[in-house]
């Protein structure tokens, strides 16, 4: 049974992708993580020989840290934090129990760099409908939880990416945009090797709303008609990432653990 200040990678990965997960703190060796640099989605690296100049960072968050195999760096990094006012938990068998229990993997390959606030840089065109707020989602749930997005106006999207060093997606041309028949969506969760059952079902919902082919999936009416709703209720864009940031976990959330419940009435007789 794992102690009251551990997390096994079973009950963690019920955690991530969930708007309350858990910050991720990936403290391994240079040379372990050169052995396989991929890492759990929305994990960030941090030197634990440094551990007092960035334990502040991480105040009124709960946090899980991971080495290696959960041992020696993963428990004095969490107990430090935990004196800092941390809430600290360390990952049960580190890095190689999550990698041996087959738990989703974040590949580095095509990861954007990060700019001076430490979080990764986004631009896209203005006016968000599907692609564009399923994107952020994904981005913010599994890979950099702090990324910031840019809504810019069509024309100026690549010019506004070369001069604040922003990334560009779905965008006609780039390297994040639509290959043949899958959208956006479809090519991250591809590039990063984010794949799960909950995540390709979700994904064949967002094609389906975003490229009109709603034959493929029942849902992608629904989620069509959300989004076309929440696109006429804000004109801010960012506002009405937020409020699509909720649509989408609820999306998620079924797609993962509610597929199988009906909702029928009437319920029952009354008695």
């Amino acid at each position: 049974m794992p102690a009251a200040t551990s997390i096994t990678p079973a009950r963690l990965s019920r955690r991530i992708g969930l708007p309350d997960a858990p910050s991720l703190i990936d403290v391994r060796t240079p040379e372990d993580f050169a052995a396989d640099p991929r890492s759990l989605p929305g994990a960030t690296r941090q030197d634990f020989t440094k551990v007092t100049a960035w334990a502040n960072e991480f105040i009124g968050r709960k946090t899980v840290i991971l080495c290696q195999r959960g041992l020696k760096l993963s428990e004095g990094t969490a107990a430090w934090l935990r004196h800092a006012g941390v809430a600290a938990e360390t990952l049960v068998g580190g890095f190689e129990a999550w990698r041996d229990s087959g738990g989703l993997l974040l590949r580095p390959d095509h990861l954007p760099p990060h700019e001076a606030t430490g979080h990764s840089l986004w631009v896209t065109r203005a006016r968000p409908k599907v692609d564009r707020i399923a994107c952020p989602w994904l981005i913010r749930r599994f890979i950099d939880p702090g990324a910031v997005f840019l809504f810019v106006a069509p024309a100026e999207t690549l010019a506004v990416a070369d001069r604040f060093g922003a990334t560009p997606f779905d965008v006609d041309g780039t390297f994040w945009s639509h290959r043949g028949e899958r959208c956006t969506f479809d090519v991250m969760l591809e590039e990063f090797g984010l794949r799960s059952p909950a995540l390709d079902r979700l994904a064949l919902i967002v094609r389906a709303a975003d490229t009109a082919r709603l034959d493929l999936a029942p849902e992608a009416a629904g989620l069509l008609a959300a989004s076309l709703g929440l696109s006429h209720m804000y004109r801010d864009d960012l506002v009405q990432l937020e409020a699509g940031m909720g649509l989408y976990d609820a999306f998620y959330r079924w797609a993962r653990d509610a597929t199988a419940e009906t909702h029928n009435w009437p319920a029952g007789k009354a008695v």
